[in-house]
């Protein structure tokens, strides 16, 4: 299955759409293997350019799939540097501006930050940044855990349509998209195949 990017770029869940039976439409496949690979590798070397090395920098990804981007793109950086660069995994849930319509008891995954992010450069890891809410969320969580020197953010892709004044400092891709399509990102480590995909719901479901 390919996870699901409606108004949170990296919800876990399914749109209602899915669950209401409304009709879900294969339109493109915008990114496959070799070219979120391509991407990824870009993004590992921008982030080096810009900070002149990773001497002080820290990849924290964005449960879910923001998470596994973020280890690949310490894996790359590693390869290419000969440096490790630390990952935190960041839960984002409980800074969710629509965290009241979202359940009675919505689902709490743990943060783990095994460093301190005070002083640190911190590039915050998602797979697709839409109307930029999940990436004020992600900042909001860092800063209750300390002050970091800075803070980028790092997206596999940027679909527009952005709510708040938010913009994404390495994007692998851009991929215009209306309202009434969802960008689904499926990942070899979680889904079991790799690629990027555009789908268009049924009238009504955004």
């Amino acid at each position: 299955m390919c996870s699901f990017s409606g108004v949170w770029g990296s919800a876990p869940t399914y749109s209602l759409a899915f669950g209401r039976g409304e009709p879900v439409e294969n339109k493109a496949v915008v990114m496959d293997a070799r070219d979120m690979d391509r991407a990824l590798t870009r993004i590992a070397h921008e982030i080096v350019e810009r900070n002149k090395g990773v001497e002080n920098v820290a990849l924290i990804g964005i449960r879910r799939r923001g998470v596994p981007l973020a280890k690949r793109l310490a894996e790359k950086i590693a390869k290419t540097e000969g440096q490790e660069v630390e990952v935190g995994i960041l839960d984002i849930t409980l800074y969710r501006d629509d965290l009241s319509t979202l359940s009675e008891y919505p689902v709490i995954n743990s943060t783990e930050i095994p460093f301190i992010v005070a002083g640190k450069t911190l590039v915050m890891v998602d797979d697709v940044l839409y109307t930029g809410r999940t990436a004020r969320a992600g900042m909001e969580a860092i800063i209750d855990l300390g002050r970091p020197e800075r803070i980028q953010l790092a997206v596999l892709v940027d679909r527009g349509h952005r709510e708040l004044p938010i913009r994404a400092d390495f994007v692998g891709k851009n991929v215009p998209t209306s309202r009434q399509e969802v960008v689904l990102v499926q990942l070899e480590s979680v889904d079991g195949t790799e690629q990027v995909c555009i789908r268009s719901l049924g009238n009504g479901a955004m």
